[in-house]
């Protein structure tokens, strides 16, 4: 009994942790993401915890250990700025919640690159410091350059199979190549290379197979390199 009175009034005493705002959040956010083209490890060293997790937008899951030995100077003749943007916030006491998207510009060789990722890290008020207990960050799809459109669209044209009743067909609208699932709405495929496609706003890759002759057999639906095959069954009407 008296311990656990001892336990509330503990609690009850405890002073609350200082108020963070998001400006400050986002100012620190800033001050790594500027670190890393210099490969100045202080700000990811000072803002880290020590048991903080880190999963970055290729899949890599790292203490902060791991973490801040990643920050690296550029190599020579590489630059870049990332620009911390769209932030949101969310607090509770002794958390803070901040989400933010990341434009990435990246000069190479005089070659300038864009990149986008959003990240969210979990800000904790402990040992009389706020620090990110864990960071989780996602890369923007972005779809290819349009290629030139193959001149033997009629090859592509036809009904592919998944299974029995699940069906693809494939039409062309002028120089347009749509392909339509069961009656649905019809989605266009673009040309990025030779026989292979994608459709604007979706991940993956739709590459019409040939067998030995030359001639398309099928078509592969391909994400994150797995394959879904869809045999050819029929050609155009």
């Amino acid at each position: 009994m008296l311990l656990t009175l001892a336990l509330l009034l503990t609690a009850q005493t405890a002073p609350p942790a200082p108020a963070i705002s998001q400006a400050e959040l986002v100012n620190r956010t800033q001050q790594m993401m500027d670190a890393v083209g210099t490969g100045d490890k202080h700000p990811w060293e000072k803002y880290l915890a020590d048991d903080a997790m880190v999963f970055d937008e290729k899949g890599n899951d790292m203490d902060k250990k791991k973490a801040v030995a990643n920050i690296e100077p550029l190599p020579v003749g590489y630059s870049g700025v990332i620009y911390v943007k769209n932030a949101k916030a969310v607090f509770a006491p002794s958390v803070a919640i901040l989400s933010y998207d990341m434009d990435e510009t990246e000069t190479v060789f005089g070659a300038v690159l864009h990149a986008r990722y959003h990240q969210t890290d979990t800000w904790l008020f402990r040992n009389q410091q706020w620090q990110i207990a864990a960071s989780e960050t996602m890369r923007y799809y972005e779809d290819p350059a349009v290629g030139t459109m193959p001149a033997h669209l009629d090859e592509y044209l036809g009904v592919y199979q998944l299974t029995p009743g699940t069906v693809l067909t494939v039409t062309r609208d002028g120089d347009k190549l749509l392909a339509q699932r069961n009656g649905g709405k019809p989605a266009q495929l673009l040309p990025e290379t030779g026989d292979l496609f994608f459709r604007a706003g979706v991940e993956g890759r739709r590459l019409f197979h040939r067998d030995a002759s030359g001639k398309v057999d099928s078509l592969i639906d391909r994400r994150n390199n797995e394959d879904l095959v869809w045999k050819k069954i029929a050609d155009a009407n």
